[in-house]
């Protein structure tokens, strides 16, 4: 063992049991080596270091020897013998199920750890899989190079077991290559084999990916619904189970951990490891793992820890007794402050845990949230009653209110027993409301108080308002000390929200010999309501809509195929949202309903509606303080709603709230591309199906980036960024936000560079492309190769960019057919290096990263050619019917997945009737003849029709026809292996071909 290597280095970090992520991680002056490091290397470091940490190694290789060791785990850590008889049904029936796949071996590792094993003697005794209470109870030992035979014959890199069930499985590819092929390497062994024999590593809670240089992690069904999403067929794109969804490590100050020895000191310690498998990992009502990221697991347990010291310093009570966490909007503070309430609800002084937010809109919201972590946490309550029986209840735990509902309650019962009760109060999005008499009423009757808020924008002396309790004018003031920060600037760092591009729109910038159109930014806002400004910022809205939520661009949500994104429009008050909203009805009222965008309207009564401080007023679900001409505006906005999606809203008490559920759910289902608001869903609002505000409307401080953060929620590789389209002057008030939500650099570090400086960089890269490989002649030799796949991948993902911008148009340089042409090269070197991978069982070549992923969302798309066939059917004979049939043409022509399917479509398009649906006939006329041309092969080739159908069933449902294995032998027809000439080989490659262009053909259309 190296001198690095010592154990009692690492020491303190493994034996500590105050804090599961280190405070701040300082690397240890070790030498840096300079000489290359193979992968076997990389493994075997990684090995000597966790045993350096404690961990035991084993030299384990086949399943039997895996299975003896996880019987004398458990033995040691139950205290028992199994006989061999009690072993063997324990195994059959509480480890390795037969009909148990991850999602049960998930449930049993996170909820039922604890297992009854019948004894021969007839007695019961309960059978410990991981002891949650005393961590270091469980055993950790750790396996390299494991072998197994599934679909395919894989060997495991480095495998954690805990009391011999395998837990964590680390995948390791050498310095310098992608760390995304260690992540799609797992992703071929959790396909091939993770489920073969019995199952065991099916136990895998988290996975690890490292090149030695970065290290990640992730959780067992990000992998199982990225593969569920694989076999859906249509759609191949990432979505949510994405590599965009794996974690960094960090220390307490967000600083990323990321080379492996660092990692290894630190998340594999002893105490950690077992700390995020038992205490922060979430396995929510959809069955799926959530594993906290550092800065959540450091707030959860800051928010224990002042729990703790303020009870023991006898603080309750006070400010000191609590503090608030800075997490920035987006990074995933509901299932933190969820953690932190399960976690303080689980403490034995403890009676009750608060959980307040300061609106209805939330209230909703948050409750769903709450329901998803666990079921009947949210005891969601719609009246003052029931709230006052929630809390004279012992069992109701965790309990959800407004803070509205809770001063209510403590304005009549002046005594009551819960304020003797030892309660933690966590508010949601503690800023603005909380600050007033409320507040001071709640705090002045609770006597042992704990009170905790989280925030993406907290309320600082730069950004307060002027009004109310002097003393409670800053969050600090209200809540206590800041027990954690996670900025705006380490969330788009990590990736864990997406950055913001905003375009401040003053000039229209039109074709040539085309008059500019001015969009006037001025101050005075009768002016900014002037009629001529009004319509060409809806004309702009409109011509540019398709372009900003990137429709061109498809991908899957919750089963269905959707193509590109939606958007709010905050607009200064109500009666600019009146204005807009006729203005876009009067905009569209002549176009088909097809190219119509659906347009929602909502807004309600707030006092200060008028105000234009950009801070963003309390808005209520109240319509009764609403003018007469506003609320029979809002009315007639609702009845076209209604006429839209068949439903039966008004403005009255009850079914406005229910009008601003359904609009929200529809917007998040991205059935509605626009909701003109005033200021509701601009705070506390989620939906990962937003991509793009447009502004007009003063905006600052907490209240700008609250609106702004609409839009940057991570969904999947094509939303790339969140779109801000401003129709006012906020560039320095955009600035002055982020300088105090991040840091004084922080408008450099989340906003994209100007156009400029990407369009620079992509000059000079298109003048290499031209210079190094003109058209016309080959591309010779890997080496050449592999930097024309290098250079154009950046190409393609600098076009990804610079789409967004309107400059961007006419100014592509290579024209649509050279750039068609350089991406057939970059196709077709793709495709040959994916078959050389084949061959050889193995990735792509480690050096060689692929870009197809970015091809594939700027590609046109069945979905595409299926609105263009909708328009053509109705126009069809006036002349229009050509224009359109020539765009269908070159869309196709422009398609890599769309060009060997051409005939098909071309047929499709003579042939459908504008009777039924165009998506409906279109799945009928692929269904026939994907039969017909199956059945063609399988007469042509004489295979055997049952097996083959079975065999190409398979395939689709797979994503890959299999050229190995029995199964394609039981299609062909009898022939002689012993043939001289080899007939067998022959016919099954020929087959394989066949089968193989008609997969390819068929794939995704159906």
């Amino acid at each position: 063992m190296s001198e690095n290597l010592k154990p009692s280095r690492y020491e303190p970090i493994a034996l500590s049991s105050e804090s599961t992520v280190v405070a701040e991680f300082v690397r240890p002056d070790d030498v840096r080596e300079e000489r290359y490091q193979s992968e076997a290397e990389l493994e075997r470091d990684l090995i000597e270091r966790l045993q350096a940490q404690a961990y035991e190694y084993l030299r384990i290789t086949s399943e039997v020897d895996l299975i003896a060791n996880l019987r004398r785990q458990l033995e040691a850590l139950n205290s028992i013998s199994f006989s061999d008889a009690e072993w063997k049904a324990f195994f059959n029936e509480k480890i390795a199920g037969a009909n148990d796949g991850i999602v049960e071996k998930t449930a049993r590792i996170q909820e039922d750890y604890v297992q009854v094993l019948k004894r021969d003697d007839g007695s019961s005794k309960n059978i410990y899989l991981i002891d949650k209470r005393s961590i270091h109870n469980n055993r950790l030992q750790v396996i390299n190079q494991y072998g197994v035979d599934g679909r395919r014959s894989n060997c495991y890199d480095v495998t954690i077991l805990v009391n011999g069930l395998p837990m964590v499985h680390i995948e390791l590819k050498r310095r310098g290559v992608d760390i995304r092929e260690a992540f799609n390497q797992i992703d071929r062994y959790q396909r091939d084999s993770f489920w073969a024999g019995s199952g065991l590593f099916e136990y895998v809670q988290l996975f690890v990916i490292s090149n030695g240089t970065l290290t990640k992690y992730y959780s067992n069904t990000v992998r199982d619904g990225h593969l569920a999403e694989l076999r859906g067929k249509r759609q191949r794109k990432h979505t949510s189970n994405s590599y965009s969804f794996t974690s960094w490590w960090a220390d307490a100050k967000n600083q990323p951990i990321t080379e492996l020895a660092d990692f290894t000191r630190t998340f594999f310690a002893k105490h950690t490891l077992l700390n995020i498998l038992t205490r922060y990992c979430v396995f929510d009502v959809d069955r799926k793992l959530l594993v906290m990221r550092p800065y959540q697991i450091v707030a959860a347990e800051r928010i224990l820890q002042r729990i703790a010291t303020a009870t023991n310093h006898r603080q309750l009570g006070t400010v000191a007794a609590g503090g608030y966490i800075w997490h920035t909007t987006g990074s995933g503070k509901t299932l933190t402050s969820f953690k932190a309430a399960q976690l303080a609800r689980g403490l034995q002084e403890i009676d009750k845990v608060l959980f307040v937010v300061d609106r209805k809109d939330l209230d909703y919201q948050t409750m769903r949230e709450y329901e998803r972590f666990e079921k009947g946490a949210a005891n969601s309550n719609t009246s003052t009653a029931v709230l006052q029986r929630q809390l004279e209840d012992p069992n109701a735990r965790i309990i959800i209110t407004t803070i509205q509902k809770l001063s209510r309650f403590v304005a009549k019962n002046k005594k009551h027993p819960v304020y003797d009760a030892h309660v933690v109060v966590i508010f949601d999005e503690c800023h603005r409301s909380q600050f007033g008499d409320m507040h001071t009423e709640i705090t002045r009757h609770f006597k042992r108080y704990h009170l905790f808020g989280f925030t993406g924008t907290p309320i600082f002396a730069d950004n307060a308002g002027t009004g109310g309790n002097p003393r409670l004018r800053t969050t600090e003031q209200a809540f206590g000390d800041k027990l954690h920060t996670y900025t705006i600037v380490d969330a788009i760092n990590d990736r864990n929200v997406l950055p913001f591009r905003i375009d401040y729109i003053n000039t229209i910038k039109t074709a040539p010999n085309v008059r500019d159109k001015q969009v006037s930014a001025i101050d005075t806002e009768r002016a900014l309501l002037a009629p001529e400004r009004i319509t060409q910022i809806v004309g702009y809205i409109r011509e540019h809509f398709d372009q900003k939520t990137k429709r061109s661009a498809s991908y899957r949500l919750g089963g269905k195929r959707l193509a590109g994104f939606n958007s709010l429009f905050a607009t200064a008050s109500i009666d600019a949202a009146k204005r807009f909203y006729l203005e876009f009805v009067d905009q569209q009222k002549n176009l088909p309903s097809a190219q119509r965008l659906k347009v929602g309207l909502i807004y309600s009564f707030a006092a200060n509606e008028e105000e234009t401080d950009g801070l963003l007023g309390e808005e209520e679900f109240e319509t009764e303080g609403l003018d007469q001409g506003s609320r029979d505006f809002l009315d007639a906005a609702i009845q076209d709603y209604n006429g839209l999606f068949g439903t039966s809203y008004d403005t009255s008490a009850d079914k406005f709230q229910n009008y601003y559920k359904d609009l929200s759910q529809r917007l998040k289902n991205r059935e509605l591309d626009l909701v003109i608001v005033v200021n509701m869903f601009l705070t506390g609002f989620d939906a990962t199906t937003l991509n793009t505000l447009w502004v007009d409307k003063n905006l600052r401080a907490h209240g700008l980036i609250q609106a702004y953060s609409r839009t940057n929620r991570i969904l999947n590789s094509v939303k790339t960024y969140g779109n801000i389209v401003s129709f006012r002057d906020l560039e320095q008030a955009t600035n002055d936000a982020l300088a105090l939500f991040g840091n004084k650099d922080a408008s450099g570090i989340v906003l994209l560079k100007p156009y400029a400086d990407y369009y620079a960089e992509y000059q000079s890269r298109i003048a290499d492309l031209v210079s190094l490989f003109p058209l016309g002649k080959a591309i010779t030799g890997e080496a050449a190769q592999k930097a024309f796949i290098k250079l154009f991948g950046s190409i393609l993902r600098l076009r990804n960019i610079l789409t967004a911008f309107d400059d961007f148009a006419g100014n592509e340089i290579l024209s649509d057919r050279d750039f068609q042409d350089y991406q057939s090269l970059y196709l077709n070197l793709y495709a040959e290096f994916r078959s050389a991978s084949e061959a050889e069982k193995e990735s792509i070549n480690d050096d060689v990263v692929f870009e197809i992923e970015l091809i594939k969302q700027v590609e046109i798309n069945v979905d595409y050619i299926l609105m263009l066939v909708e328009r053509y059917l109705k126009v069809k004979g006036t002349g229009q019917d050509k224009e359109i049939r020539a765009a269908i043409e070159r869309a196709i022509n422009s398609s890599p997945s769309l060009r060997n399917k051409k005939d098909l479509i071309d047929q499709f398009v003579d042939s459908v009737s504008p009777k039924a649906p165009v998506d409906v006939e279109w799945l009928a006329f692929v269904t026939r003849r994907k039969a017909e041309e199956l059945g063609r092969i399988i007469t042509e080739e004489g295979l055997n029709a049952e097996e083959t159908e079975a065999f190409v069933d398979n395939a689709f449902r797979d994503g890959a026809i299999p050229s190995r294995g029995t199964a394609i032998t039981r299609i062909l027809p009898p022939v002689s292996r012993f043939s001289k000439n080899n007939d067998h080989a022959v016919k099954k490659q020929v087959v394989l071909d066949r089968l193989g262009a008609f997969f390819e053909r068929y794939f995704g259309l159906g």
